[in-house]
């Protein structure tokens, strides 16, 4: 029963949207990687909830949540105030620039070795830790759910080499082919069944501790393993309290801002006011984001006595305890959707950033628009090999997976971030020094985190590695200046007028990440 289901609404989500987009020009570079700029408010949100929230998230951050309680709600909690500044400030610099990757707005505001030296970070990063994480960690789920590896006569390893490339392969035909504006459609229902299947299991789990009540659920659990439920870190901690003003700042404002993956959906805006609609409307959702996220690990915690040896298993073993077996095969296709979502688009973004910011530029100059998207898709193809040959090295890994994840993105969300704020607040940096500043903070961070290895947090590192980089390029400012002052130009490719309740409706999220936090510490 439970695989009819998964297979009736996996195909019911790729028959609609395939019907949504079959009228999109996909041989254009604005209709395969924007989605012919025509994303409204409801789709850019449920997309960037669902670029997010995948198997690495909601099996990597339980599976932290099982170890370490709630404190690494943070990521999940800090995201909505990202989004904030995304929408006030750097969503209408960018559709200003009429851009389609945030290179190319590097490349307007400093040079074109800016712009290839970030692309080709994004592509190391979604190469070697994004989409190999996601395969994996949506493999571990789905073969700990169904039971896989007994299936198929197989050791788990083995079972997950299965599961990610079956994964990788479907993941790719829709990615590949689809175009941003199909990845972007089957989100948003995917979403949908997301918010609703992941509230199920933190209901089920609850019931199934309080005999049937939820609320009996919650007083036991609280009062049996209180200290699970202290939001303040301690040193030990996966995220001490302190880190929220250091590298969880960076963490999140560079993932909401300047990842490509995630803000291609707001660069495939309508208009502005669409694209902060979105924004904000998903912030909102972020908010009680922990309660899909964080809580189903404290639950598996209590139920199964803290004793697995896998945390990262934490999620899928309480799926498969609690929720009652009618709902498994929806449960499944809606975390498939997310894995496959995830996956897509990364490699969406990849395909993106080849095409665009490689080929046309290096490659073949006078590419037509339907040679860049043919390259382009070339390119995933080969990336998405890579990946899948690379997801099933990670099992049990030491930190767990979203640990793992969250420290290798360091390498580039540091600098990029760096030189993106400096880009949009100062007119003077120039390309030379955001250039030495990228390769001094990536060497730096590699060598300090796993040659030196202090004995601190990572995410202070990001911190002060972040303020280094940023005096590095003023510095280096005064020895190579720019020859005169940036001005952004308004190509008027999209309306850029404000959606009039930006103000209230953003000062309202940031107030209620604040009332959380003093509420639960």
């Amino acid at each position: 029963m439970g695989i009819i289901t998964f297979a009736g609404f996996t195909l019911l989500v790729a028959f609609i949207a395939w019907w949504s987009t079959r009228k999109t020009d996909e041989n254009s570079s604005d209709g395969y990687f924007l989605g012919g700029r025509s994303l409204t408010g409801p789709v850019i949100a449920g997309s960037l909830l669902l670029t997010n929230l995948s198997t690495e998230q909601i099996v990597g951050m339980n599976g932290v949540s099982f170890r370490d309680g709630l404190p690494i709600m943070a990521y999940e909690v800090i995201a909505a105030i990202a989004m904030v500044f995304t929408a006030f400030v750097l969503l209408p610099k960018y559709l200003k620039s009429g851009i389609a990757t945030i290179p190319q707005f590097l490349e307007k505001r400093y040079d074109k070795s800016t712009k290839t030296i970030v692309s080709l970070l994004f592509l190391l990063g979604y190469a070697i830790s994004m989409l190999p994480t996601v395969l994996y960690s949506g493999a571990l789920a789905i073969n700990t759910m169904f039971d896989i590896p007994e299936t198929l006569g197989m050791g788990p390893e083995s079972a997950l080499w299965v599961t990610v490339w079956s994964i990788g392969i479907i993941g790719s035909i829709y990615a590949i082919f689809g175009g941003l504006k199909a990845v972007a459609v089957s989100d948003s229902i995917n979403a949908v069944g997301l918010i609703i299947g992941g509230s199920l299991i933190p209901i089920f789990g609850l019931m199934f501790i309080g005999d049937g009540n939820v609320l009996t659920g919650l007083n036991t659990l609280t009062t049996a393993l209180p200290e699970k439920f202290d939001i303040i870190g301690g040193p030990d901690s996966d995220v001490p309290f302190w880190t929220l003003f250091t590298g969880m700042i960076i963490v999140n404002f560079y993932y909401w801002g300047t990842n490509q993956a995630i803000i291609q959906r707001a660069l495939g805006a309508k208009n502005l006011k669409e694209g902060q609609k979105g924004l904000l409307l998903a912030a909102f959702i972020k908010i009680l984001g922990p309660f899909i996220v964080v809580l189903p690990g404290i639950i598996a915690f209590y139920i199964f006595n803290g004793d697995l040896a896998n945390a990262d298993e934490a999620y899928p073993m309480l799926v498969k305890k609690v929720l009652p077996a009618a709902f498994i095969g929806f449960f499944a296709a809606v975390l498939f959707g997310a894995i496959l979502s995830s996956f897509n688009s990364a490699l969406n973004s990849s395909v993106t950033l080849f095409g665009l910011d490689f080929y046309k530029e290096y490659f073949n100059k006078n590419a037509t628009e339907k040679q860049v998207v043919k390259a382009g898709k070339i390119f995933g193809i080969v990336l998405a090999l890579f990946s899948m040959a690379l997801a099933p090295l990670l099992y049990g890994v030491q930190g767990g997976i979203f640990t793992y994840l969250q420290e290798l993105n360091g390498t580039h969300s540091v600098p990029i971030l760096a030189i993106i704020i400096i880009g949009v607040f100062s007119k003077k940096v120039s390309g030379k020094a955001a250039n030495i500043a990228i390769l001094f903070s990536v060497i730096t961070y590699l060598v300090t985190l796993y040659i030196i290895k202090p004995d601190i947090s990572f995410l202070h590192l990001m911190g002060i590695l972040f303020v280094l980089t940023i005096i590095i390029m003023f510095v280096f400012s005064k020895f190579f200046p720019r020859k005169t002052d940036y001005v952004q130009e308004y190509t008027k490719q999209v309306d850029i007028t404000s959606w009039k309740y930006l103000k209230p409706v953003g000062f309202t999220v940031v107030a209620a990440v604040i009332s959380l936090y003093i509420f639960l510490s």
